[in-house]
């Protein structure tokens, strides 16, 4: 079937249902992962690894072709300079320097020409994800040349002894459980899992993983399900509409809360989706538990319901978009040790998360939020800490819950305020909204730097020497 039919189907089917065609090709490419998982569960599972490595080229190519075309052909370019590279000069610094700077530039460039007002889905989607990956990679083999007392703990998980063949390298990019939303999995893990290193001795016995897949297919269709409920009610239009703009103070504050919560949901339903078709595979298994049961959580990018129950942004953080966190962890913030200032690299490490995902001034203002709510809610601990009564007082199991719940309606406005200019993207749009809400949560936080430096001052709190910690 030719592409311009496949645009005429789903392009109708997306009408019948209320949907863009991309978002919609973008959900059936996610589900067509759990047929797919089930043919490599039935016929490849710890079969020839070259095999397995074709059949995930084929699938991730096929589903890429399917969203975007012949632009899918971004992708093979990169997968082939990265195996030059590693070729040629890989496991060395200039490997390292040059994959990262290549594979950024090529990213940033396809967001110059492709970029518009909107959340675009279109081949930059897929691409930021690879370029993590292929960016870890050569991370990955660099380490490998270490010697193991020199590896970090997490290092010693990913290190690749020997730089892994364009077959390989080709595997572990398209399979269909990660190519396009992610989670991100190290080349180690797909080189396990693809070896049997996962599977019984005997490498017969089919995991048992069918019913933790399904339980987050549901899970992902239950999200999904509540953000399209939510969007009827407080759609991204009325957000920028003057209706809005025109409602009263109170009001505003509670919408742009329950609009930033709705919105959440639909990149939680993404990754719940994703991974149960990773997991149906076989390729998130993690060991077991301490009752012997085997865990499937080696691909986890959310934990809803510590998601759910988070009453701070330190929390909140920890507990979605998990795998990308610990792979900007890994290999940016850890990496930047040597400047001696945790608050630099913090800095640093969130500037090239702003620079992946995009161009639009709205990601550097939504990691310039989470910079300087972090940072407050330092200063903040740090100073109940210092005041014993209080801190004895909050702690007292009479103040918990209404503790507990006063920080709970902070973080649901105060994570809806700071993510808004994720959403809205473009400048005029969330100046717009932050302007009619009187910018409150920064001029919160402005107030509170300077309470803060004055109490300091006054010595009412010691003083706190730079952050001059290892990044641990």
């Amino acid at each position: 079937m030719s592409l311009e039919a496949n645009v005429s189907w789903v392009g109708r089917l997306a009408l019948a249902v209320g949907a863009t065609e991309p978002a919609l090709r973008l959900l059936l490419s996610v589900l067509i992962g759990y047929p797919l998982a089930v043919v490599h569960r039935q016929l490849l599972y710890c079969k020839s690894p070259p095999l397995q490595h074709i059949f995930f080229m084929l699938c991730g190519l096929g589903i890429g072709y399917f969203n975007y075309g012949l632009e899918v052909l971004h992708s093979v370019a990169c997968v082939v300079i990265l195996y030059l590279n590693l070729l040629l000069i890989g496991g060395t610094v200039l490997s390292v320097i040059l994959s990262l700077s290549f594979f950024m530039g090529y990213l940033l460039i396809g967001y110059y020409y492709t970029g518009t007002q909107d959340y675009d889905i279109k081949w930059t989607m897929p691409h930021c994800v690879l370029t993590l990956r292929l960016i870890g990679v050569s991370y990955d083999v660099y380490d490998g040349r270490k010697t193991l007392n020199k590896l970090s703990h997490d290092q010693k998980k990913t290190a690749l002894v020997k730089a892994p063949s364009l077959l390989e390298i080709g595997g572990h990019t398209y399979f269909f459980g990660g190519f396009l939303v992610g989670p991100q999995f190290s080349m180690r893990r797909y080189m396990d899992f693809v070896g049997g290193v996962f599977a019984d001795k005997e490498g017969r016995k089919k995991p048992a993983c069918i019913l933790p897949a399904l339980s987050r297919l549901a899970l992902g269709l239950v999200i999904l399900g509540i953000f399209q409920i939510g969007t009827l009610f407080i759609p991204e239009r009325y957000i920028l509409s003057i209706s809005f703009e025109q409602e009263v103070f109170w009001k505003k504050l509670l919408l742009t809360a329950l609009w930033g919560k709705i919105v959440l949901y639909k990149y939680i339903a993404c990754w719940l989706l994703s991974e149960g078709s990773c997991t149906m595979t076989g390729l998130t298994y993690n060991g077991q538990d301490k009752n012997g049961n085997d865990l499937w959580d080696g691909c986890c990018n959310v934990r809803i319901w510590d998601y759910e129950k988070a009453s701070t942004f330190s929390g909140l953080i920890k507990t979605f978009n998990i795998n990308t966190n610990l792979w900007m962890a890994q290999y940016v913030f850890k990496r930047l040790k040597f400047l001696g200032n945790k608050l630099f690299s913090q800095a640093v490490t969130l500037l090239f998360l702003a620079l992946w995902h995009g161009l639009h001034t709205g990601y550097y203002i939504c990691f310039l939020n989470e910079f300087i709510v972090m940072k407050v809610e330092r200063d903040v601990t740090t100073f109940v800490d210092m005041i014993p009564a209080v801190k004895t007082s909050l702690s007292s199991s009479v103040l918990q819950m209404p503790v507990y719940l006063l920080k709970k309606i902070y973080l649901l406005f105060a994570m809806s305020y700071c993510l808004l200019p994720f959403v809205l993207l473009s400048t005029s749009r969330w100046l717009k909204v932050y302007s009619s809400l009187y910018f409150v949560c920064h001029i919160i936080y402005l107030m509170w730097h300077v309470i803060y430096m004055i109490t300091k001052k006054m010595r009412l709190v010691p003083r706190v020497k730079p952050e001059t910690l290892k990044n641990d």
